[in-house]
């Protein structure tokens, strides 16, 4: 079968955008803070409305941002010949290509939105200076086509939007399927008539360079972030807010009430008589009353009461209880969400944090497979054969567990004693270490071993000074 012409595919891929596009930006505003307003009677003022944006708790980014800051790659480790995998290493290329792109900075944006869209995308390409760098794309800007979007990591075709439509001057984006790249511009993405496709150059790899990041992706091959499934839930604690902001402002205090006595009225100064409204009614006078003052009557049947404030603490218990099922939900343990840690044992720290922590590592093993590909693409656009067939390399994550050195120190001593295991295989098991550390610890051991042989040498070289004094007779 035929494959699909640049123009079908520039369709296709706008209009996924134009389809997925109301439900990507749905997220990204609850992302921002940018939230349903809470129920409110039709009659709301204005004094309401600013309640109502007040009460706005957007919990949305900490959900993105606790399992992305665990997730930092710190190094490669390539594939061996004999099954066995090399240790990091800073000069291979693969790591070099990492350093040219900055992504140590920049791939904690990737993993953010693919957390909170469910997927985000690299591109793979060369520079105008003829460098090999990878980038990352937006989910609201990008689409990708899979034969098999559940099971493909190599997309047929994607699309990148550079420009927005503005009036009448047409929008840009860029196109690249199996060989080239191309030019698109169109005026809106549901106008398939105005979307026009201009070959520009072949992009040098072998397949599609763009490479997808997914968070949560199913046998549909449909994506999911960490926001979406949250958004009824943030809207239940928005409300709650909302009625306790409410409660608080009208009804947190006592209201002192008076029966059987006529408020005192606005008087003319010159003729003593009251003062009416429009309807003839008198114009009661403000009473100034506060803690300080007094209140009395001089008729006995007038009476003094009040009235009770509206209690706050089912307000507050009910957001704690939908923050605690957001916690739950979520997976994010409820110490990171409602800030109790206070007599908590390291074990209890430890367990709280069992769920975020597998949910970390199924988002490495994802990301983890992703970034293999793109390594693989830098390879072949260098022209490194060997790399680009490298299915064995993989990617070194930060140990991000929160452990004390100590407790590290004493676990690798016995690693070491009671198992044989190297020493050198458990340097970067030391909790902090960075790929730049171990290369210098690694230097500094070779060149102890190097001071050490030599030493031995001389000792070896120089013979042993006998001792030729003969004792003298008495």
């Amino acid at each position: 079968m035929a494959s699909p012409s640049p123009l079908s595919l520039a369709r296709q891929l706008l209009g996924i955008l134009h389809r997925d596009g109301d439900r990507l930006r749905h997220i990204d505003a609850y992302l921002h803070g940018r939230h349903a307003d809470p129920y409110m009677p039709p009659q709301a003022d204005d004094e309401y409305r600013l309640l109502a944006r007040r009460a706005v708790s957007n919990w949305m980014p900490l959900l993105v941002g606790t399992p992305a800051q665990a997730l930092y790659v710190d190094g490669h480790r390539q594939g061996g010949g004999s099954g066995e995998a090399s240790g990091p290493d800073s000069t291979t290329p693969e790591w070099e290509h990492w350093q040219a792109s900055r992504l140590d900075a920049r791939q904690a944006a990737i993993y953010r939105g693919a957390l909170a869209y469910g997927h985000s995308f690299t591109v793979t390409e060369r520079n105008q200076a003829g460098e090999v760098v990878t980038r990352g794309l937006s989910a609201l800007k990008t689409a990708a086509l899979f034969e098999d979007a559940a099971n493909d990591d190599t997309p047929a075709a994607a699309l990148t939007v550079t420009a927005w439509p503005q009036g009448e001057q047409p929008g840009e984006a860029r196109l690249w399927d199996a060989r080239r790249e191309y030019a698109v511009t169109f005026l809106a993405l549901n106008d398939e008539k105005s979307i026009r496709v201009q070959a520009r150059r072949p992009h040098g790899a072998g397949e599609c360079p763009v490479t997808r990041f997914s968070a949560y992706v199913d046998l549909e091959g449909r994506t999911l972030g960490v926001i979406e499934p949250m958004i009824a839930l943030q809207d239940r604690i928005n409300q709650t807010v909302f009625d306790l902001l409410l409660a608080q402002s009208y009804g947190s205090t006592k209201v002192r009430t008076v029966t059987g006595m006529a408020p005192p009225v606005q008087r003319n100064p010159e003729t003593g008589e009251p003062v009416l409204d429009a309807d003839g009614n008198p114009i009661p006078l403000r009473i100034n009353h506060n803690s300080r003052r007094f209140l009395f009557a001089e008729d006995p049947d007038v009476r003094f009461g009040s009235l009770d404030e509206t209690p706050l603490q089912g307000f507050i218990d009910s957001i704690d209880m939908s923050i605690r099922h957001l916690s739950a939900l979520a997976q994010v343990p409820p110490h990171h969400l409602l800030g109790q840690i206070a007599n908590l044992s390291a074990e209890a720290l430890q367990a709280a944090e069992v769920a975020l922590s597998r949910k970390i590592a199924e988002f490495r093993t994802s990301f983890g497979e992703s970034w293999e590909r793109v390594f693989r693409l830098a390879a072949e656009l260098s022209g490194n054969a060997s790399a680009a067939e490298d299915y064995r390399g993989e990617v070194v994550w930060r140990d991000m567990e929160s452990r004390s050195l100590g407790q590290a120190a004493d676990a690798l001593g016995k690693l070491r004693t009671q198992l044989g295991i190297p020493e050198r295989g458990l340097w970067r098991r030391v909790p902090g270490v960075t790929q730049t550390e171990l290369e210098d610890w690694e230097q500094m051991r070779e060149d102890d071993d190097s001071v050490a042989q030599l030493a031995g040498a001389l000792t070896r070289a120089t013979p042993e000074q006998q001792n030729d004094v003969q004792p003298v007779a008495a």
